[in-house]
């Protein structure tokens, strides 16, 4: 009896496993021999690999690996491979007709014939060139981002697992806390806390509202391994995988200490501004009654020697402390920005001659000679007179102040261009001591030893101390060269 005719899987197809391959057009689905010859080929192989099916029919499959791994016999070890295991997959370069590459993904399986004699191997091969770009790419972001959190050292920024344990570390923690990644991945975060912070639980708390509100920020003490503490601002949020699955924190910390540094200071200024104001208003308030006093007192006729030299003293005195009075004001003005200015047109030298009038009683005291050079014109501008006054009083009161007995203090004004120059100068300059004692007092806020010299350009603006007032006034003040230099 005959066998029967085999049965069709598919009607008018009778060979639907060769027409499946041959459909194929994204897999290069071909035979090779037991050698690795090429020995069936297909539309997919054709596009993937660019050879007709004539160029490559009979050829040896390794002309489709890269000569490098040609030369390590590649091709032979995956058939070597294939054979004993029954099948062989492997990602990695693989080369076109054109020589062009492509990243590919490869799958060998043996074929047996009944006795279990490998006849042939089926290869399978699909170009992964557009994923591996992708993961290329994806890698190379995270490189950079990596690259850039571990360089960051202003901030410490790092991750934390679910249990709050130390997973990665950059340079900017590494400063700020002190511990190197070796010493402090795998710890919990705890160690950065005070024995406050971690006997009250602050660390796991702070995970937990992280977890509840999405983010955590904070500012307070943190130790670093050394015991010392900072004052850090800490941002702290929750990681979460594809899955919506907790993976860990991320953790942002900021030594703040030297922005509290600094605030303190900014406090303890504005306190001493408001010390200074508040002083310098509560002594006033005796000063009018006294001057009160000294100004009904001088009407009195009396020729009584001692009470003369008294009134005198007490003149001279009470003068001395209204500026004082009048200068620590003014400090407190200038500091807090809220010096007040009155200008007008005034005769400079007009204002100079009453600086010096009322300067005389240091002239006198130290028995100086004075020169006053005044402009033969009347020069007016426009200035605060009360302020270049004290200006002008400051610098005549420290050079009379720094010049030995009997020396010689010149003061002068004149016009240079469009500008007015001041000039205080004082002889001997034979006396280094008092020099450099001199300009110790200038630098600390007082006029020196050498020339002081003011510029005031003939335009509005004003000030109220040495050096301040006539920058204010859109000019300068220098100390000069001293005389004979």
């Amino acid at each position: 009896m005959a066998d029967p005719a085999p049965t069709q899987l598919l009607p008018g197809i009778e060979d639907p496993y060769r027409r499946i391959v041959e459909s194929v057009r994204d897999y290069a689905i071909f035979l090779l021999d037991a050698d690795g010859r090429v020995v069936t080929w297909g539309p997919g192989a054709e596009r993937l690999k660019g050879y007709q099916e004539g160029e490559i029919l009979g050829q040896h499959f390794s002309v489709f690996y890269p000569p490098d791994e040609n030369a390590r016999g590649v091709p032979a070890g995956e058939l070597r491979v294939a054979a004993a295991e029954g099948r062989y997959e492997d990602e990695g370069w693989r080369r076109r007709k054109d020589g062009s590459r492509f990243w590919a993904n490869v799958v060998i399986t043996a074929l047996r014939d009944e006795a279990g004699a490998v006849r042939g191997f089926c290869k399978i091969t699909r170009d992964l060139s557009h994923r591996r770009q992708r993961e290329e790419s994806l890698r190379e972001s995270e490189e950079r981002f990596r690259m850039l959190v571990e360089g960051v050292r202003d901030y410490a920024i790092y991750m934390l697992d679910r249990e709050g344990r130390v997973a990665s570390w950059n340079a900017g923690a590494e400063r700020i806390k002190g511990y190197s990644a070796a010493e402090v991945i795998g710890r919990h975060f705890s160690l950065f806390y005070t024995e406050e912070g971690r006997r009250k639980k602050w660390p796991e708390q702070e995970l937990q509202q992280a977890r509840e509100l999405g983010r955590y920020e904070d500012e307070g003490l943190r130790v670093r391994k050394d015991g010392s503490t900072f004052w850090a601002h800490i941002v702290l949020t929750p990681v979460y995988g594809g899955q919506g699955e907790l993976r860990g924190y991320a953790k942002v910390t900021r030594d703040l200490t030297d922005r509290r540094r600094i605030e303190a200071l900014e406090k303890a200024q504005r306190q001493t501004n408001e010390f200074l104001a508040m002083l310098a208003h509560e002594l006033r308030n005796p000063l009018a009654p006294i001057r009160n006093a000294l100004h009904l007192l001088s009407k009195k006729p009396t020729t009584d020697a001692a009470e003369l030299w008294v009134r005198d003293v007490l003149q001279r005195q009470t003068v001395q402390m209204t500026r004082l009075v009048d200068d620590l004001l003014d400090v407190s003005r200038m500091t807090r920005s809220t010096v007040s200015l009155n200008r007008a047109p005034a005769d400079i030298g007009r204002v100079v001659r009453d600086a010096v009038d009322a300067s005389m009683q240091w002239i006198e005291a130290k028995q100086h000679a004075l020169d006053l050079e005044l402009p033969p014109e009347r020069l007016e501008i426009e200035v605060d007179a009360v302020r270049i006054n004290q200006v002008m009083q400051n610098l005549i009161h420290n050079a009379a102040k720094f010049t030995p007995n009997g020396g010689r203090v010149a003061v002068s004004v004149r016009r240079e261009g469009d500008e007015v120059v001041f000039s205080v100068k004082q002889r001997p300059r034979d006396v280094a001591r008092a020099a450099r004692h001199g300009v110790r007092a200038f630098q600390a806020g007082a006029a020196g030893p050498r020339s002081r010299r003011g510029r005031a350009r003939r335009r509005p603006h004003a000030g109220a101390a040495p050096g301040h007032a006539p920058r204010r006034h859109g000019g300068g003040a220098q100390r000069g060269p001293r005389e004979g230099e």
